[in-house]
C-alpha cells in the first residue's frame, strides 16, 4: 500500500512534508461554518448536496446540473469506475494511484504510457486511445510529478477520445494552487464533449482531508443518473457540505494561499538547487526531485517526513515529493538535508 500523510501518525514528532496540504491551514470561516454544523447532525444530510451543487456551479462558472458532489475526489472517482465499468482504461505513469484502485475494483485491464520517457509526446499519447479503451485518466497538474501540462495537448486526447467513444476523466485537484488555472482547465469543454469528467477537490485547497469533500463536473445526464444510481444516498455528511458551501466564497483565501507558497516555493527552489539533488515538476504546492536512496530514512532521522515516489509506476528508488510549507518548517527541512548531504 502507498503512503498518505496520515502516516504522521506513527511519526508524531515529524514535521509531515509528505502531504500536500495548505499550509496556511483551515480558514476559520470554514471552522466556523464545521462547528454550526454540528447542531444539525440530528438531521440526514441533503441527497445529492443540492445546494452545494449550486454553491459549486456558481464558483466553477457551469450550471449546476453538471455537479455531483462526493466524499472526497476519491469517492467520485470509484462512483464513476463503478457505474461505467469499464472494461480496458489507458493511464499515465506516474500518476495518482486511486485511479487504478478504483479500476481494479471493478476488474479492468490497465494500459500504461510513461510520461517520463524521452518518445513521449501527445500523438503517441491519442494513438493509444482506440476503440477498446473505455476510459483515460489524467492528472492535471500531475500527482507525483507536480508537472502542469498545456490545455492543447488534453484537447488532442479529448478528441480522440470523441472519436473512439472513450472517457476522459481530467483530475483538476491541484489546478487551483496555479495562477493561470483559465488557461489550462477543461472546463470550456464540458458541453461540447459529454465524454469528459474533470475531478475536483476542497481537501488540497482548504486543508480539510479529514472533513472529505470532492466533486465532479460532467455534462453526460446519463453518466450522472448513473452515477446517483451507484451512489449511497448520503454519501456528504451535514458538516462537509455546510463547509463546502463557506468554501466557494474563500476567493480571496485561494489568492492568499497562492501568493504565500509561490513565496516559499521559491525559498525551497533556490535551496535546493545548492544541493545534490535533480529538481523535477513544482506547478503546484509541492516539488518532485530526484536525489540519494534511503534519504527519506535519512530525513527521518532529523525529524523530517518526506514522500518516497518509488512506489508509484514509472519512477523507482531516488524519487521524492515534498510539500511547500511556512517558512519555519522548510528552514528546516534545508538544515536537515545539508547534515544529510554534509554540506
Amino acid at each position: 500500500m502507498h503512503k498518505h500523510g496520515g502516516d504522521i501518525y506513527s511519526h508524531p514528532n515529524l514535521i509531515d512534508f509528505s502531504a500536500n496540504i495548505n499550509f496556511l491551514g483551515v480558514p476559520e470561516t470554514l471552522m466556523e461554518a464545521a462547528r454550526d454544523a454540528l447542531n444539525e447532525v440530528i438531521h440526514y444530510p441533503q441527497p445529492g448536496s443540492i445546494r452545494l451543487c449550486e454553491a459549486i456551479a456558481q464558483m466553477e462558472g457551469v450550471d449546476a446540473t453538471q455537479i455531483i458532489c462526493g466524499n472526497g475526489a476519491a469517492d467520485v472517482i470509484f462512483s464513476l469506475v463503478l457505474a461505467e465499468k469499464p472494461q480496458k482504461a489507458l493511464l499515465p505513469a506516474p500518476t495518482f494511484q486511486e485511479y487504478e484502485q478504483a479500476l481494479q475494483s471493478v476488474d479492468c485491464k490497465i494500459e500504461r504510457i510513461a510520461l517520463l520517457a524521452e518518445d513521449f509526446s501527445w500523438e503517441s499519447f491519442a494513438g493509444k486511445i482506440t476503440e477498446d479503451i473505455d476510459m483515460v485518466f489524467f492528472c492535471n497538474p500531475n500527482n507525483p510529478t507536480g508537472v502542469v501540462y498545456p490545455r492543447e495537448g488534453l484537447e488532442k486526447l479529448l478528441q480522440k477520445c470523441a472519436k473512439t467513444g472513450t472517457r476522459l476523466v481530467v483530475d483538476e485537484c491541484f489546478l487551483d494552487f496555479v495562477s493561470r488555472e483559465d488557461t489550462i482547465t477543461m472546463k470550456p469543454y464540458l458541453v461540447q464533449f459529454p465524454n469528459l469528467f474533470i475531478i475536483k477537490a476542497f481537501t488540497k485547497m482548504f486543508a480539510i482531508p479529514g472533513i472529505r469533500l470532492g466533486y465532479g463536473m460532467l455534462s453526460d445526464e446519463k453518466l450522472l443518473l448513473k452515477m446517483q444510481t451507484v451512489t449511497q444516498p448520503w454519501n456528504v455528511s451535514v458538516i462537509a457540505q455546510q463547509v463546502g458551501v463557506v468554501a466557494t466564497k474563500e476567493t480571496d483565501f485561494i489568492e492568499k494561499t497562492r501568493q504565500a507558497i509561490e513565496i516559499e516555493k521559491e525559498y525551497l527552489l533556490q535551496e535546493l538547487g545548492k544541493l545534490p539533488v535533480e529538481l523535477y515538476g513544482h506547478a503546484a504546492n509541492f516539488i518532485c526531485f530526484r536525489g540519494e536512496e534511503n534519504l527519506d530514512k535519512k530525513l527521518e532521522q532529523h525529524g523530517i517526513l518526506i514522500r518516497n515516489c518509488s512506489n508509484f509506476q514509472g519512477l523507482e528508488e531516488g524519487w521524492y515529493r515534498i510539500a511547500v510549507r511556512n517558512r519555519q518548517d522548510n528552514q528546516l527541512l534545508i538544515q536537515a538535508l545539508k547534515k544529510v548531504f554534509e554540506v
